[in-house]
């Protein structure tokens, strides 16, 4: 089924086809891999709404990528409950593991790490979403065995990865 049938069979469960956006931001990211303008227009013109509406929700909330992500998005909460559970470390712990800064994504595309405002899930305080998983209660024991992981997952060695600045 192509993009257009996804977003058509969504957008018929709503009684305005301004409220089918969301999904079909989510249809076209799963497509496309992120959201860029050429593509929020074509969403727009199926949705045959104002292309200022797709551009607004698709740069408004943390889940829609406007620009190019690594395999594994890590978002990390920093939002109040999150950093007086020391947020602040596991970011600047993660950026010293993987060699990059906050907004970067690592040179094999596999990682890009960010911070969001909030998750949404305090009681699970430090909180990080990767891809549609929640993982919390965060140490950096945690952060390296999640990375380790999703290494594996990708198929890639951990332990052939040199530690940076090597």
């Amino acid at each position: 089924m192509t993009m257009r049938e996804k977003i058509e069979e969504a957008a018929v469960r709503y009684p305005d086809r301004r409220s089918a956006i969301m999904p079909a931001l989510l249809i076209a990211q799963r497509e496309h891999g992120h959201l860029p303008g050429a593509v929020l227009e074509e969403v727009a013109d199926i949705l045959g709404v104002e292309r200022i509406w797709v551009y607004e929700l698709a740069t408004f909330y943390t889940l829609f990528h406007t620009e190019a992500v690594g395999m594994f998005h890590l978002q990390l909460c920093d939002n109040v409950s999150c950093m007086l559970r020391r947020s602040e470390d596991l970011l600047r712990h993660m950026e010293d593991v993987l060699g990059i800064k906050k907004g970067g994504t690592t040179p094999d595309g596999l990682f890009t790490l960010s911070t969001v405002e909030c998750l949404g899930a305090c009681e699970m305080a430090p909180v990080m979403q990767v891809g549609d998983d929640y993982h919390g209660d965060l140490d950096v024991a945690r952060i390296d065995a999640l990375l380790n992981s999703l290494r594996a997952t990708a198929g890639v060695d951990h332990a052939s990865i040199p530690p940076p600045g090597e």
